[in-house]
């Protein structure tokens, strides 16, 4: 045995000289078989955590020491308890005393027989064992051999399954995904009971070794964006993954652009949905957002929900977010380069009132707008920290305070607090919050080109957002499709939303493996009227 272990140590010196040291900084690459050995350097490499549990104990005939390695507060205890310690203590000796386990050893016997957990692997190096530790299972190491046992026995406290908070709907679904990564999949595959749905695990962070799924639907996802999705996600050299926001950042295809090339959401029937579009979603342990690839302009402005109203209606709801979005993004830049420059396009009585509420106001329109803006902007944020009891109060109280003293002061005219107002809220009428965030930066800078060239300053600055906008690309897909470049059959559900039943094929950039998912004969129509059956 020494001679063995002698061995293991020159190798693990000569793999530590080539590839630097462990994950974990320990004294070993490969196990020992010596156990107190292997539970010395547990402890060491975990730093003798009190919430590291060991148990050791003695089973079979003749006695072979054991020992369970679990975390408390990772793994389940009601589990380890039941399904590991009393399967090995008590069921084992009673297999032992009836000599059931014949020639087998006491590993084997353990790793076949014994446990009654769903889920055993063999384990044969530190890393391995390290991590499945650190995953919330239970390993079980006996004494002489160079090998331990996993048991599936994850669990600990979590969150439940709750309304989304950032993705509220009326009608649909109200469960939201968890920070459990196995809940999410399971909330899923709840909702498309297919064999074609595939899924596949990484690790990802040096340190962290966080779970990331890829999830999408074989003979309807490209191929070719599965593969490109695996490899910058296998790219990722960096010590931890926290949220999904980390793979977000390091996959996107535009760096310096403040909108999203990556759809992220609570909800797994959005999620489903646009499996069976043919993208793919990303999943992160520890965060219940969800991203989606590849995404385009136009999926920022749908919620789940049109999906589950009248169409007539949500056409209507659409324009509406639409023109949301043009206010929020150029509702003060226009009432500046109004004021300021083309003062002969307000008609006279209201220009009238203009010019007698500005009597007052020392500032012009360009600073006024910028103080309001930037207060706005701390009001906002400053009720999202505070406390829900007070954040809301706080903003609202605030906002109308603030308004109202500063109109009564002569540093503001009532106009300028109805335009940032009006603005404000068109800014919440965006379905996803993080292009309403871009929108909120390229306000100020459309505020400075109003304030420096009028309407012509407001034009030029579209048209460089316009311009922006059509050079993105995620994941290989045109940002702006299927307006730019147009595609016809795809205009259904871009900018309006037509009826279910003329969804006949999937987007056409997005799946190319098989286009069509719906026959052409389902349109609805009503019923034969007795007398017509008659007739017939």
């Amino acid at each position: 045995m020494s001679f063995w272990n002698n061995f293991r140590k020159k190798v693990d010196k000569e793999k530590r000289d080539k590839h630097g040291e462990t994950l974990w900084d320990t004294d070993e690459l490969f196990l020992h078989c010596d156990l107190q050995e292997n539970l010395h350097q547990i402890r060491q490499a975990v730093g003798n955590s009190p919430d590291v549990i060991i148990r050791e104990f003695e089973i079979g005939s003749p006695q072979a020491q054991v020992a369970v390695v679990y975390i408390d507060g990772l793994a389940d205890k009601n589990m380890v308890s039941d399904f590991v310690l009393r399967s090995l203590m008590l069921d084992t000796a009673e297999e032992t005393f009836k000599n059931r386990v014949s020639d087998k050893s006491i590993f084997d016997f353990i790793k076949d027989n014994a446990l009654t957990v769903g889920e055993v692997k063999v384990i044969k190096d530190w890393k391995g064992l390290i991590l499945s530790i650190f995953s919330g299972d239970t390993v079980i190491l006996v004494n002489g051999w160079v090998e331990v046992i996993g048991s599936s026995t994850r669990g600990g406290e979590s969150r439940g399954i709750e309304e989304p908070s950032s993705q509220v709907v009326i009608r649909g679904p109200k469960d939201g995904f968890s920070e459990s990564i196995g809940t999410n999949i399971s909330l899923v595959r709840r909702r498309i009971k297919s064999p074609n749905l595939w899924f596949e695990t990484l690790k990802i962070g040096k340190v962290t070794q966080t779970d990331v799924a890829i999830m999408y639907v074989k003979g309807i996802v490209n191929d070719k964006l599965v593969q490109e999705v695996r490899q910058r996600i296998n790219d990722i050299e960096i010590d931890g993954i926290l949220e999904s926001g980390y793979i977000e950042e390091l996959i996107q295809d535009e760096t310096f652009s403040p909108f999203p090339t990556l759809y992220n959401t609570e909800r797994p029937d959005g999620v489903a949905a646009n499996l069976l579009e043919g993208r793919i979603a990303i999943f992160v342990d520890g965060t219940p957002f969800v991203l989606l690839a590849p995404t385009t302009f136009f999926m920022y402005f749908q919620s789940t929900e049109d999906y589950y109203h009248r169409y007539d209606i949500i056409i209507a709801i659409r324009l509406l977010r639409f023109l949301a979005f043009f206010i929020s993004l150029l509702g003060p830049s226009v009432f500046v380069a109004a004021v300021t420059f083309h003062q002969e396009m307000i008609p006279t009585p209201l220009l009238i009132n203009l010019a007698a509420q500005r009597e007052n106001v020392p500032f012009p329109a360009f600073v006024e707008a910028l103080l309001m803006e930037v207060s706005f902007e701390i009001l906002r944020e400053a009720g999202i920290r505070l406390p829900r009891a007070i954040g809301q109060s706080v903003s609202i109280v605030g906002g109308l305070v603030l308004g109202q003293a500063a109109v009564q002061a002569g540093i503001v005219s009532p106009a300028m607090v109805i335009v940032v107002a009006i603005t404000g809220i068109a800014s919440f009428a965006t379905p996803a919050f993080n292009m309403a965030i871009s929108v909120r930066l390229f306000r100020f800078v459309i505020i400075i080109f109003a304030a420096l060239f009028g309407f012509y300053g407001i034009a030029i600055s579209n048209l460089i957002i316009i311009g922006h906008l059509c050079s993105l690309r995620s994941f290989g897909i045109p940002y702006m499709a299927p307006l730019a470049p147009f595609i016809s059959a795809d205009q259904k559900d871009a900018i309006l939303r037509l009826p279910l039943w003329s969804f006949l094929t999937r987007p056409r950039l997005i799946s190319q493996n098989k286009i069509t998912r719906m026959e052409q004969d389902l349109k609805p129509s009503p019923p034969e009227k007795k007398g017509d059956r008659n007739e017939n």
